[in-house]
């Protein structure tokens, strides 16, 4: 008998995956299934005449089932307590996670119902307004719970220093870059001193708040999806991750200088109106957005054998740097 080969990444297939969820969840027998995007999960359409769905996949390697059974949790509440958010959906059973025996072993999905809209990279002062309303909301509900399960926690441990300890193989050969990582850090953490972080408010935040995560209906209803990475931290993290989007919008000389603040200052206004904030909290938000990137750094270089071809390659890993760098420059006042 031949025997399968290990395999550490696989992908599922489409065919199969619309029959089985097709008889598992009953949907219409029409409903068609197509491959999204293959990256930190791995996420699937499924399309009839009525209705659209998405179907996720984790890696194990990124999401144990804990977390998966925390997000999941998360999302009920988040959606019970009438915050416009994608929801898993239960399948016939009840059940709202599915579990696969793939060849690198088992892993784990979730059907979530469909963010209607689409996502809008330009956003005028009512999208500013509505987002900064709804995010504030969402708040309120992540600000008041304690799940049953882990998910990860943000806080200096996690986003500076572990990364800087495990990410320092990687920049033997840059070592100039690697001391600017070790220094910026050293000056956000003394910074945050000056800082009553008692008054923060802290829950669980998204923590990849940017236009691709949320979509706008035609009516200027907002849905908000992909809280792989949700997690405990300040909140003002979210706030944070949202700027990141006028950052590269710069960069990407899509806004000037003066719009993006103007627009951001929308949307912090809109916030307050619901959820104030404190002057120390407004303040840190910048000063976060390095530990953003020093996070997501590890990130890829967790995920290297997976995403070799594209990520953490030398001029990437330099290019990231620089990027923190422009950051420093444009946000941060050391």
């Amino acid at each position: 008998m031949q025997h399968l080969f290990p395999a550490q990444y696989s992908t599922l297939s489409a065919a199969a995956l619309k029959d089985y969820l097709i008889d598992t969840y009953q949907l219409d027998r029409s409903t068609t299934c197509r491959l999204l995007i293959r990256n930190v999960s791995d996420t699937y359409i499924l399309e009839n005449l009525s209705r659209k769905y998405i179907f996720k996949i984790y890696r194990d390697a990124h999401r144990k089932r804990n977390e998966i059974e925390a997000e999941v949790e998360l999302l009920n509440i988040l959606s019970a307590n009438g915050n416009s958010v994608s929801y898993p959906i239960r399948d016939v059973e009840g059940k709202q996670i599915q579990q696969f025996n793939a060849i690198e072993g088992l892993r784990n999905g979730i059907l979530f119902s469909f963010a209607e809209g689409k996502v809008v990279l330009d956003l005028e002062d009512r999208h500013l307004v509505q987002l900064g309303h709804d995010m504030a909301k969402l708040h309120q509900s992540t600000s008041s719970i304690n799940l049953n399960n882990p998910r990860p926690v943000f806080n200096f441990e996690t986003t500076l220093f572990e990364p800087l300890k495990d990410l320092e193989v990687h920049f033997s050969e840059m070592k100039e870059e690697y001391e600017y990582l070790k220094r910026i850090s050293e000056k956000v953490v003394e910074k945050f001193k000056e800082f009553d972080t008692s008054t923060f408010s802290y829950g669980y935040c998204h923590y990849d708040f940017f236009p691709k995560n949320f979509h706008f209906d035609e009516q200027g209803k907002i849905t908000f999806f992909d809280f792989d990475f949700a997690g405990k931290g300040y909140l003002i993290n979210d706030l944070m991750s949202f700027l990141n989007h006028y950052f590269f919008h710069q960069l990407n000389n899509l806004i000037s200088k003066e719009q993006a603040e103007k627009d951001f200052d929308t949307f912090l206004n809109a916030y307050q109106k619901v959820r104030p904030l404190t002057a120390d909290e407004l303040k840190a938000i910048p000063y976060l957005g390095i530990t953003f990137h020093i996070f997501f750094l590890k990130f890829f270089y967790d995920n290297y054998d997976d995403w070799s071809n594209v990520f953490l390659t030398p001029r990437y890993t330099k290019h990231r740097v620089a990027l923190i760098k422009k950051w420093e420059d444009m946000y941060c006042n050391f």
